[in-house]
């Protein structure tokens, strides 16, 4: 299978359809099928992996280092940082403990979570600081708005990572389109969903029977639909990750968009950014 992928600014390549892994690590009896997923993913062509140390506390690093040992060649990897260790002193110290949890000398790409009480530009200055340290390639954000992103005024930026899937869809009135205008990628968190409400909806049914899909690929593709957008799934399910893998592949209609979008309006107003 031959993975579309997505440009960074500074030329880094990365698939359009990656994994993620909220929620791994917190169980250690299903350590064992994680890292066993997250592996099969790499060889799908999914190796971009997202994590953060707020996932199990530390769990989920865990089980990516493990995941990507004797492989780290092959991964670009994603880590987040806490809001409340985003400051000078902080987000180094957090750094290197993602670093160990994750069994690697550099970070492809740091992220703060969402924005806490430290002012942007305290938190931009550690993360070119870690740059400069080379202990991490790469940094962007998450969960930040058009109004936060407009103040952080940051060119170096490489990402905004945010929620974005077919019931969630604000990010469309203003802040994607400032996104793409600006050449900054948009990383889609939770695409296919929560709790499986957006699989079960009838719309959602009926367009992955037109495609002879699974609906989780037909709300992979209504994302990807998006020019400089990637998205991050999670799953522990050898047939989800093939399936998921698959999406980057998958091409909707206009018709079937129409009925996407009489199912789940796109917002005619700016919204409050919404986050899980």
């Amino acid at each position: 299978m031959l993975m579309r992928n997505l440009k960074f600014a500074d030329g880094a390549s990365v698939p359009i359809v990656g994994q993620g892994t909220w929620h791994m690590g917190e169980n250690p009896a299903e350590r064992s099928n994680e890292v066993a997923a997250l592996q099969l993913g790499i060889e799908l062509g999914m190796t971009l992996i997202d994590t953060a140390e707020m996932y199990g506390e530390g769990g989920a690093e865990e089980v990516v280092g493990e995941a990507i040992r004797n492989r780290r060649d092959q991964v670009f990897l994603v880590s987040k940082v806490y809001p409340h260790n985003a400051s000078r002193k902080g987000v180094p110290e957090a750094c290197e403990r993602s670093l160990r949890r994750l069994g690697t000398e550099c970070i492809d790409l740091y992220l703060l979570h969402w924005r806490g009480q430290y002012p942007l530009a305290e938190t931009v200055e550690a993360f070119e600081r870690l740059k400069d340290a080379g202990k991490i390639r790469r940094w962007g954000v998450s969960n930040l708005d058009l109004d936060d992103m407009r103040e952080l005024d940051a060119p170096d930026c490489a990402v905004n990572q945010v929620l974005y899937n077919p019931q969630e869809r604000g990010i469309e009135f203003d802040l994607l389109p400032w996104c793409q205008a600006q050449g900054l990628p948009v990383m889609a968190y939770c695409p296919i969903g929560q709790g499986g409400d957006l699989l079960r909806h009838q719309t959602m049914l009926e367009v992955a029977q037109r495609h002879n899909a699974e609906p989780a690929q037909i709300a992979l593709a209504w994302a990807l639909r998006q020019s400089n957008v990637l998205v991050i799934p999670k799953s522990s399910n050898p047939a989800h990750l093939r399936a998921n893998a698959s999406a980057a592949e998958l091409t909707l209609h206009a018709d079937d968009l129409a009925l996407l979008d009489e199912a789940f309006p796109p917002p005619s107003r700016p919204r409050p950014l919404q986050m899980v």
